[in-house]
């Protein structure tokens, strides 16, 4: 029985070893976007942090450089119904303020405790994915 168990041993280190490598594994893919956010490097992601990447994302986004964003351009980043969700004046595209504004709607979703910054665990929740998403992160 002795033997029985040790010889276990290595089975079990395997599938703990395992184990924390898969669940590890998107927290770490969240981190890289958590420290690209973070440009403070105070610990937590803010508002205006989000927005600044927002901004940014947009310019990067806007490849023909009219100050708005198409279907085309925001194809793989929002979808159709998305769009026309976000599109308050309804002219089928989204400029800085309006993708902004998505942007900040994802960070409040993500905010579960509503203390107006995103730690890493709130990163990592599904409206964090969502926002990392979003911002190409």
């Amino acid at each position: 029985m002795l033997k029985t168990r040790f010889a276990l041993l290595p089975v079990a280190l395997c599938f703990a070893l395992f184990a924390t490598t898969a669940a590890d594994a998107a927290p770490k893919a969240t981190s890289a976007a958590f420290t690209a956010l973070d440009t403070d490097h105070d610990g937590t992601v803010s508002l205006d942090e989000v927005k600044a990447a927002a901004s940014a994302r947009f310019d990067a986004l806007d490849t023909d450089h009219e100050g708005t964003l198409d279907a085309k351009e925001l194809k793989g980043v929002l979808k159709a119904r998305a769009l026309h969700k976000a599109d308050p004046d309804k002219d089928g595209t989204l400029d800085k303020a309006e993708f902004v504004a998505i942007a900040a709607e994802h960070f409040q979703k993500a905010d579960k405790d509503k203390d107006g910054t995103l730690d890493a665990k709130e990163l990592n929740s599904r409206a964090g994915k969502a926002l990392v998403a979003l911002l190409g992160l």
